[in-house]
């Protein structure tokens, strides 16, 4: 089993797969096409033409579909290899390289979010035009210095619950 494309017959079958709209794609795979190209001087079929294996993946559109597919299922690799047709791999491969051109097209397009400032006063300029701010404050896990004078730095002074 593939996943394919052309299964998708809705909107809501898009959204559902990729996050966007079925025009919403095609307008991004539009400069999604030029960044492949911008970055690799070829397109994705000259380049799979340069391999002695059989592709997985044949065009931009495919590689933005399954770049998109594979932010929006958050599957593993493993699993995403299965329903794309290949193993986790290239998997992994593909989506980097996907990433790698998504990266670059909405650098292209200005659609990416800045994220380094010089200082504080700088921030606040760059939001001042914002009406709320979200931030994420999930806590992650780290593996703790042995020094204990270091372990005092990352010490969240959270008790510990033991049943």
């Amino acid at each position: 089993m593939k996943l394919q494309i052309t299964d998708l017959t809705t909107d809501r079958q898009w959204c559902a797969a990729t996050g966007y709209t079925c025009a919403q794609f095609e307008k991004l795979l539009a400069l999604f096409t030029q960044s492949y190209f911008e970055l690799y001087r070829q397109t994705v079929a000259q380049r799979q033409a340069e391999i002695e294996v059989t592709p997985t993946l044949t065009s931009e559109e495919e590689l933005l579909f399954f770049t998109l597919f594979s932010l929006k299922a958050g599957l593993t690799y493993d699993l995403l290899g299965f329903v794309s047709g290949m193993d986790a791999a290239n998997a992994k491969r593909n989506q980097q390289l996907g990433l790698d051109v998504l990266q670059h097209t909405l650098a292209a397009a200005q659609c990416l979010p800045r994220r380094a400032f010089q200082d504080a006063q700088d921030f606040k300029r760059y939001l001042q035009n914002e009406p709320t701010i979200i931030f994420d404050g999930l806590e992650q896990r780290l593996q703790r210095p042995q020094d204990n004078e270091a372990q005092r730095d990352f010490y969240s002074g959270k008790k510990s619950v033991t049943p």
